[in-house]
Parts: C-alpha cells; sequence; structure tokens
C-alpha cells in the first residue's frame, strides 16, 4: 500500500513505479544501449580512415579537422533538426548526428594515438620486413591503443548522454521516458530513466577501460616497475 501511494503522491523514488513500468524501462534501456552501440561502432568506423588520411597528406589533415570541430560545435536540436529532411523521422537521423559528433573526438585521438609511437620502434619493424600495412596494425595500432580507448571511453560516455536528445523525434532511449515524464511533471519517471541513464554510461566506461587494460597489459606492468 505505500508502494501505492508513492505513485499517488507523485514522489521521486517510487519502488512501484519500477515494478509496473519495468517492461517499459527495459524497452526504453535497450533501445538507447542499440543506439549507443551503433553510433560508436559506425563513428569508429568512420574515424578510423579519416585520421589515417589525415596523417599521411598533411594537406588533408587540416580540413579534415577543422570540419569534425565545427560538426562538435552545431547544437544537437540544430543537428538533428537539420537531417530530419534527409532521413525523415527515423532512428537514421539520431545514429548519424551522433556518429558526426563522435568523429572530431575519434579522429583526434587516433592521430595523437599513432604520433606517440616512438620512430625506433617503426623502423625496427621495418628492418624486420613489416609493410605499411603489418607496421600499422601490428606495431603502430597495439602502441597507439592507450589514446585511442580513451577517445573511444569518451565518445561512449558522451554519446551515451546524447541519445536522449533523440526524443524530440521519438527516438531517445531513455530520453523518451525522461521527456515525456518532465511534460506531465511525473516524479519517479523522471529520477529512474535519469539514474538509468547515468548507470548506463558509468558501465561503458568501466567496461571499456578492462577491454583496454586487457588489451595492453604492458602499461601494467610499466606501473609496476616504477613503484
Amino acid at each position: 500500500m505505500a508502494d501505492q501511494n508513492c505513485l499517488i503522491a507523485n514522489e521521486w523514488i517510487c519502488g512501484e513505479y519500477v515494478r509496473t513500468r519495468w517492461a517499459e524501462l527495459t524497452d526504453a534501456t535497450l533501445q538507447h544501449i542499440g543506439i549507443t552501440l551503433g553510433s560508436v561502432a559506425i563513428g569508429l568506423l568512420v574515424a578510423f580512415p579519416l585520421a589515417l588520411l589525415a596523417r599521411r597528406w598533411r594537406a588533408v589533415s587540416g580540413p579534415v579537422l577543422g570540419l569534425t570541430t565545427i560538426l562538435y560545435t552545431v547544437p544537437s536540436l540544430a543537428m538533428f533538426s537539420l537531417l530530419l529532411p534527409v532521413f525523415g523521422v527515423s532512428v537514421a537521423v539520431v545514429v548519424t548526428g551522433l556518429v558526426l559528433y563522435s568523429l572530431t573526438i575519434l579522429v583526434r585521438n587516433i592521430l595523437a594515438g599513432l604520433a606517440s609511437v616512438p620512430e625506433e620502434a617503426r623502423e625496427a619493424a621495418r628492418g624486420m620486413g613489416y609493410g605499411p600495412l603489418r607496421l600499422l596494425f601490428e606495431v603502430e595500432l597495439p602502441l597507439a591503443l592507450p589514446a585511442v580507448m580513451a577517445g573511444l571511453r569518451i565518445t561512449t560516455v558522451s554519446t551515451v548522454s546524447l541519445t536522449t536528445v533523440g526524443a524530440i523525434i521519438g527516438y531517445g532511449g531513455l530520453g523518451n521516458l525522461i521527456y515525456e515524464g518532465m511534460r506531465s511533471f511525473f516524479k519517479a519517471q523522471v529520477l529512474t530513466a535519469s539514474v538509468l541513464c547515468v548507470a548506463l554510461a558509468v558501465v561503458a566506461d568501466l567496461a571499456l577501460l578492462g577491454v583496454q587494460r586487457l588489451l595492453t597489459p604492458w602499461t601494467r606492468k610499466r606501473r609496476k616497475v616504477k613503484t
């Protein structure tokens, strides 16, 4: 009875809301995760060749970095509105906008990671007969992973946050519940959806940190030697 009263009283913390709206919360969370994963994955696939082009030709570097920076400064509401005539009211609007936002962080961090690779490592690999592709994937990228993963973590957390803005067209995951709750001043819905959104960001960041530690065991050894 007390739990039901919290719905009637419109309290911020209400266990009855979670119990009765569990399916709705699950659907919104899964949509949020799907949009985030898709956006970050596509962003990484686009950013990687752009970073390689910017590194290979300096004439391309300025325009690539400049354009991705300009895209990042566009407000999310304006970005989604500009994409509506192209994609219509669909999840593609949100995913495309999030991909464009991710490029500035991912491209810069990939470039920074590749630039941090010691020239001695490259020369040693070339001396062992490594070609350009083998040098990139077996020497440079592994050594650039800390910077690349740092960019990926920042991008993922910011994408979790920005996905909520997609609620303006009905594809915002947990943002849909937050938006609807704010319109009706449904306190429990706003707080629960917001907490889940923050939890997603924290879990995603910790998961990527764990992946980074698994992929870069030499960084842990280096810390142990210093201590």
